[in-house]
């Protein structure tokens, strides 16, 4: 269907044939409306006209939103790399309406029609200074630049250079998408826009709709004050745009039917498809960019945020209303933010919001369990019997030589703070949370379709993506090796042989990645057992009194700050193999990305957890038959009440200490110092002082932001972070506390960078968070295995419950401790082993007591494991097995009970459908009235006109009927 373009008077779906004939006339028709621009200012007296070519004043064209005439929007920008020699800039002033925009389209115009171009000013020194000073690789870099632009503007699109920018070193191309374009392209993508047809929302009743009605009226003052966010009774039909079918669509207004947010995405989607042909190998948008033809490409954004007399935009309320942290009680305007970042974006904010929602309940439930550890602290029986001052139980060195014996009653501390952690209420909230991990899976999903329905995005489907510039690039070396060997020109492609040494790689680096992992927490527990030994030397008593508290807080620190350089160092290595592996499509190459990140992260993270929660205190011996690494570093044991305290240290250390540096403060600093460093470097090559102080463009504005790097880091430190709130849940309950109130800071310090910081990202479409899901159950599943072991092996749970209805007389805690406390004679000490100071309490010492289940130096097999180990462990493997089972089956029988999609979304996505086939019926039944009333009866003007009528009549009858079958 033709349409002419309203900003250059093109046909849509004109040929490049054809726009080669009328090149001629659009180039007088240029010159003519420069000629009449000149007229206007000088003759008639139209100054404000020169706003749009003066960046002085504070206009619309100005600010960088739209080309010189002050009406066609920039969609696009391309920035390149330009010399600049050291010649007045006078002289590039005076001479800026003789050599702008229109003078340089009609000089490139004529010239492509064979005709010579005008002739330049004489005795031009920058014209001279340039020609001279450009190498061979910057001539080249500007012959692909005018290839890759032509054939821009052979796909329909507007080109405007601006070299003369207060940012030194950097040229701008200016990209306009005209109508025509934008309609061929929304055709093309498949965008669903919204039609003139309005059906009303049906509203539920019933006691569930009056207990939202209650609700929203309660958290009114919570919502953000944006119409977007308004609940709304009615809602537009929605259906894929047409160029045959634009009367269905509201073009009353085209310049605000396509938003900012798809006109980015559209020219976006045209500079992907369009290829520099001449070189020796097709190039790209990507590998234009990479080859620094094109140092950068990105959208504009809206307009400011702040400053005097700024005009309204999404921008600006997005910043107000969003990205403050005034408003972090409030409710994410979610509908805005997708409006104006697009979908994928869109449904991150959604589901952190989500989230963070949800982890509500989880810290009250966590405060609660740990106020009950508080409360029943004095109660503890194991507890008063280790603090009570008539305990004279002896311990056995906790080192070889330096270590001297030490009374049972100086671990009361330890003790008392292990309850907090380890008591019956635990178990409970290890349930509670696996349950809750599955109720904000299902929560998602049913929030994820009501986005999909609001959104209009049921029934999209991803389609192939365009293949990336390394796989083209790989692919056509491969074909250019095999053209020397034979004649045959079979399409190529890369299959697995051609990247096994690739995946190879892969693997070979990938364990090594882990096995470093591994050496440095074997070095800090290295580190932990020098400095121990090293403590209990110290002549002061203070020092010595607080070995165990100094190590475990020093060697969690070291842990902390290595993870911290490990996550960097992992996260360039991941990408780095993923990019030797030449994926095919972006969507590839992210999954693969994200996969290798998070296996070398979350080991990073959790190894050290890991190994205080399973291994440390059961790889140690027992006295006179310790297990030593290297000959000389006895292994480290837990403290009496257990590892299950070391383990909470650990973890809160890690998780507060990510959040609060990684998440957050390198959040906030690296984006700043380095927009503070590009600021600066543009400085020091401007020109004078006072053109510092003029106002810049929005395109020179933006081009001083952050490049949007991807949602990767975004997701990626949330999924670690619930790995931190549901792995080792049992040992921290507060873990959802402080998410939580990470989670607060985290939405308005994400919001306002991505408003404020980083430049704008290309809108990007999508019905689901991608691979995160499958992330987010996979922990989730792991975390209820992980718990039920933290259970039954790092807590003393089982043993006090086999010890209570087993081995207790009274069916009490009485007893218990003396009862896990196996003795020993100190007499069977390996020589050199026995400590120093053995007179160090005050007597002599004969037996020493340590924490095991074994037989006494009495029995006749002596330090043998006694049969009550035995029956600990076999319930603590019956636990297991009954736990995971249990919270398994229950997380199912939530899965089941929860619809993945809400009743009336169903509903309302069902009415569509009838809606939309009633509206083409409709369309079909107006155009046969129409053409009854047009057809005269009989006659051979009736079997005249009978062919061409039928024609009519089939195919808008045929596309009906398959809307109606499709629906």
């Amino acid at each position: 269907m033709w349409q002419r373009s309203p900003s250059d008077g093109k046909m849509a779906g004109e040929t490049p044939e054809s726009s080669g004939t009328s090149l001629l006339h659009d180039a007088a028709a240029t010159a003519s409306k420069h000629r009449h621009f000149l007229k206007d200012v000088i003759f008639h007296g139209k100054f404000q006209l020169l706003n749009c070519l003066t960046p002085e004043e504070n206009t619309g064209c100005q600010h960088g939103l739209y080309f010189q005439d002050g009406e066609r929007r920039v969609d696009y920008i391309l920035t390149y790399h330009i010399k600049k020699p050291s010649s007045s800039r006078s002289n590039r002033q005076s001479s800026r309406f003789t050599d702008n925009a229109f003078t340089r389209s009609l000089r490139r115009g004529t010239a492509r029609l064979g005709r010579a171009p005008p002739p330049q000013p004489r005795g031009d020194p920058e014209v001279a200074s340039q020609d001279h000073s450009m190498d061979y690789h910057e001539d080249d870099k500007r012959l692909r630049r005018e290839e890759f632009e032509g054939n821009l503007r052979d796909m329909g699109l507007e080109l405007e250079k601006d070299e003369d920018t207060k940012t030194p070193g950097v040229g701008f191309v200016k990209i306009h998408a005209p109508w025509h374009v934008l309609c061929r392209e929304a055709e093309f993508m498949k965008l669903k826009m919204p039609t003139k047809k309005v059906y009303e929302v049906k509203q539920s009743t019933g006691v569930g709709a009056k207990i939202n009605t209650l609700v929203n009226k309660a958290t009114e003052p919570l919502h953000p004050n944006v119409e977007d966010n308004r609940t709304q009774n009615v809602k537009h039909l929605s259906y894929m745009f047409s160029r045959e079918k634009q009367h269905l669509f509201d073009l009353s207004d085209r310049d605000s039917f396509f938003d900012s947010k798809t006109r980015a995405s559209i020219v976006f989607e045209v500079l992907k498809r369009t290829k520099c042909t001449k070189a020796k190998y097709s190039m790209g948008l990507t590998s234009l960019l990479g080859s620094g033809v094109y140092t950068d490409a990105y959208p504009l954004h809206d307009g400011d945020v702040d400053g005097e007399n700024v005009e309204p935009n999404d921008r600006k309320l997005l910043y107000e209303e969003w990205a403050s942290y005034s408003v972090f009680y409030k409710y994410q305007p979610i509908g805005l933010v997708r409006k104006y970042f697009g979908e994928k974006i869109g449904l991150y904010f959604a589901w952190l919001g989500l989230y963070t929602q949800m982890l509500i309940p989880a810290s009250l439930v966590g405060v609660i369990v740990f106020l009950y550890g508080c409360a029943t602290v004095d109660d503890n029986i194991p507890s008063m019997e280790i603090c009570h001052p008539k305990n004279t139980i002896t311990m056995c060195p906790l080192c070889d030589r330096a270590c001297s014996y030490w009374k049972l009653k100086e671990a009361c501390g330890t003790a008392r703070a292990s309850h907090l952690f380890d008591n019956p209420a635990t178990v409970f909230f290890s349930i509670f949370m696996a349950l809750w991990a599955a109720m904000f899976m299902e929560h998602w999903k049913r929030r994820q379709m009501r986005l999909n329905y609001e959104w209009d995005l049921t029934g999209f489907e991803e389609e192939e993506d365009h293949p990336r510039a390394e796989y083209e690039l790989r692919v056509m070396q491969k074909s250019l090796k095999k053209e020397h060997k034979t004649q045959k020109t079979e399409k190529e492609k890369l299959t697995c042989r051609d990247r096994l040494p690739a995946y190879m790689t892969n693997v070979v680096m990938m364990l090594l990645m882990i096995g470093v992992t591994f050496a440095i927490v074997f070095g800090v527990i290295l580190y932990r057992i020098s400095t121990k030994a090293a403590l209990h030397m110290s002549n002061n008593p203070t020092t010595r009194s607080n070995v165990r508290l100094t190590v475990k807080t020093t060697a969690a620190i070291i842990n902390l700050v290595v993870i911290l350089i490990l996550d960097e160092v992992y996260g360039a290595v991941a990408r780095w193999l993923t990019v030797l592996e030449v994926p095919k499509t972006d969507k590839s190459f992210e999954e693969r990305l994200i996969f290798k990140t998070f296996i070398l992260k979350f080991v990073n993270a959790f190894t050290p957890i890991i190994y205080i929660a399973f291994f440390r205190g059961r790889l140690v011996g027992r006295p006179g038959s310790y297990l030593y690494v290297f000959e000389s570093y006895r292994m480290e044991e837990c403290a009496h009440g257990g590892c299950l305290m070391e383990l909470c240290i650990q973890l809160s250390i890690t998780m507060l200490g990510k959040q609060l540096i990684q998440n957050n403060l390198f959040e906030i600093g690296i984006p700043k110092l380095k927009k503070l460093i590009r600021y600066i470097k543009s400085k020091r090559r401007s020109f004078q002082e006072e053109e510092r102080e003029k106002k810049l463009q929005r395109y020179e504005t933006d081009h001083f932001l952050e490049p949007f790097a991807g949602l990767t880091p975004e997701y990626m430190e949330m999924i670690i972070q619930f790995g931190f709130v549901t792995l080792f849940v049992a040992s921290f309950p507060l873990a959802p506390l402080f998410a939580l109130l990470n989670n607060i800071i985290e939405i308005r310090l994400d919001a306002k960078k991505f408003v404020a910081e980083l430049r704008r990202p290309v809108a990007a479409r999508a019905k689901d968070i991608g691979i995160w899901y499958n992330l987010l159950r996979a922990v989730a599943k792991v975390a209820v295995i992980i718990n039920a072991f933290v259970i039954s092996f790092t807590s003393d749970f089982i043993p006090r419950l086999v010890y209570q209805y087993m081995y207790s007389l009274d069916g009490s805690m009485h007893g218990f401790v003396n009862h896990t406390l196996s003795y020993f004679n100190v007499s069977d000490f390996q020589n050199g082993k026995e400590p120093m100071d053995a007179l160090h309490l005050g007597y002599q010492v004969e037996m020493c007591r340590y924490k095991d289940y074994r037989e006494p130096p009495w029995s006749n097999t002596p330090y043998v494991i006694s049969k009550e180990f035995w029956a600990v462990l076999a319930a603590r493997l019956a636990f297991v097995i009954v736990f995971q089972n249990v919270v398994m089956l229950m997380s199912d029988i939530v899965d089941w009970l929860i619809p993945d999609i809400p009743k009336d979304i169903s509903l309302q996505i069902h009415k569509e459908k009838i809606l939309m086939v009633e509206l083409f019926m409709k369309e079909e039944q107006g155009k046969m009235q129409f053409i009854d009333s047009m057809t005269p009866c009989g006659g051979k003007e009736n079997r005249n006109n009978h062919a061409p009528i039928a024609r009519s009549r089939s195919i808008p009858h045929t596309h009906s009927h398959t809307h109606a079958n499709n629906i």
